[in-house]
């Protein structure tokens, strides 16, 4: 019964996204669009299947995605505030984004070859996995899940300095484009690169999926795990990789999002009432696209040409889930 009612609330979340927006489109020529109706105006058409759709299904795909990378991370570390983000992979395409924006205007040049949304992309891609590559080699070293924490906060320490020094070096209109980029946005995709995330997505959940049983029985602990025949350093090197491709392939085509990988793991533990990762991975995937869907939604200001910053929308919608986390966090169900 709850999978049907997430359904019903992900197909709604999804029309009022695209019935809404800066043009008024009434909701059921929205849906007339969407099965083909003749006889509509060809500017709704453009608008419907040209933006918003690619638009709204960037949100589904980037909200299902932090939602299970964060999943992953807060199962894996056992700890209730671990985020996607909590291994550098987002500060790797943070730093990928810079070298381009930042560096670009360095180098006159080079920007008018490279600089371009694929460009960036491609260049968040590999910061992204240049860190993760970097994190799965010490894991490898690494027995201790907290030690392994550490590193990843010190890789976006080191990262986050990089990027403060390529600012000090930039000109204005070049910080302005990357600030731009660092508030997230999930409506510049085109249909091309909508399927290479898709690709990347689908790889992230295969691996997940595949690792269910390891994740259900690292909910009592490594030790436990490993009685199970876990191999725990299988296990980690595979969540790990599911975790950068999740993440960072979001963070390369949306730039870096907030607090959706957080709060939405804990929201979908409480509608569920449970534990056990074979209800919780379909159950973060739809919460996580519905959520994402609303607050873009919100963004874009419906009826107004104005849209505010995606990371906006969802910090006021998570912070307020993280403070009440903290409030009761000894009594989370892990």
């Amino acid at each position: 019964m709850r999978y049907i009612l997430l359904l019903v609330l992900l197909a709604a979340a999804l029309v009022l996204n695209l019935s809404l927006g800066s043009a008024d489109i009434p909701l059921k020529d929205t849906l007339g669009v969407l099965l083909g109706r003749d006889g509509l105006p060809e500017t709704w058409r453009y608008i419907i299947w040209d933006y918003r759709l690619p638009k709204a299904l960037t949100a589904i795909l980037a909200g299902s995605g932090l939602a299970l990378s964060g999943l992953l991370m807060q199962t894996f570390f056992r700890n209730p505030l671990a985020g996607p983000f909590v291994l550098g992979i987002s500060s790797g395409a943070s730093l990928g984004a810079a070298l381009l924006i930042l560096g670009a205007s360095l180098l006159p040049v080079a920007a008018g070859v490279w600089f371009s949304d694929a460009g960036l992309a491609l260049a968040s891609s590999l910061g992204s996995f240049l860190v993760l590559a970097v994190v799965l080699t010490v894991s490898a070293r690494l027995k201790d899940a907290m030690a392994l924490l550490i590193v990843g906060l010190m890789f976006g320490s080191i990262t986050a300095a990089l990027v403060t020094v390529l600012a000090s070096f930039s000109n204005a209109e070049a910080l302005q484009q990357y600030i731009f980029w660092s508030y997230g946005s999930v409506g510049n995709l085109s249909w091309g690169q909508l399927g290479i995330l898709l690709v990347v997505f689908l790889a992230g959940c295969g691996i997940s999926l595949w690792q269910v049983k390891g994740l259900n029985a690292l909910l009592l602990g490594e030790k436990y795990a490993a009685s199970m025949g876990t191999s725990l350093p299988r296990l980690r090197f595979w969540l790990i990789l599911a975790t950068g491709l999740l993440a960072g392939g979001v963070t390369a085509f949306t730039g870096p999002i907030a607090f959706v990988g957080l709060a939405v793991p804990h929201l979908t533990r409480l509608w569920f009432t449970t534990s056990d990762h074979r209800h919780l991975l379909p159950g973060v995937l739809g919460v996580g696209a519905a959520l994402m869907l609303v607050c873009d939604t919100v963004a874009q200001l419906p009826y107004s040409a104005y849209v505010l910053p995606i990371n906006a929308i969802t910090s006021v919608v998570g912070a307020p889930v993280v403070i009440w986390l903290l409030l009761r966090r000894n009594k989370m169900l892990f």
